[in-house]
């Protein structure tokens, strides 16, 4: 999914480069997307390793060291486990923190608009988390 936001934005499609964060549950996902952040870029990810199918069938290996070879390619890693119920919230938590313009509180307000009430203290604890790491 691509998120563009600003002044003027005449497309919701992102440029290889372009991007100035990825935010990625799994190591594999975030290294298929680098080619799309920018120089400087931030990719958050979860450290949980979630193997593909070849992996799982034995037809593949998970690659090794990809946190490193992301951050030879240029990208800024901000590895973030969290809460496994909830590990979207904190990946949002710790995004939040390179998005100063938008308050903390906003991002607050729109997990009490989305989230059922009986989980938002843990979608509260778990951006927390993230933003805190």
């Amino acid at each position: 999914t691509y998120v563009r936001y600003g002044e003027k934005v005449y497309s919701p499609v992102i440029d290889k480069g372009e991007a100035d964060a990825i935010v990625a549950f799994e190591k594999l996902e975030a290294a298929r997307w680098i080619s799309y952040l920018k120089k400087g870029g931030q990719i958050i990810v979860n450290t949980q390793e979630v193997e593909p199918m070849p992996v799982i069938t034995g037809a593949a290996e998970y690659p090794q060291e990809l946190v490193s070879k992301m951050e030879a390619a240029g990208a800024n890693i901000a590895e973030e486990a969290g809460s496994a119920k909830a590990v979207n919230i904190a990946l949002m938590g710790r995004l939040s923190k390179y998005f100063s313009e938008i308050p903390a509180h906003a991002w607050e307000e729109a997990i009490d608009a989305i989230v059922a009430e009986k989980f938002r203290a843990l979608n509260h604890k778990a951006f927390e988390l993230g933003r805190n790491a």
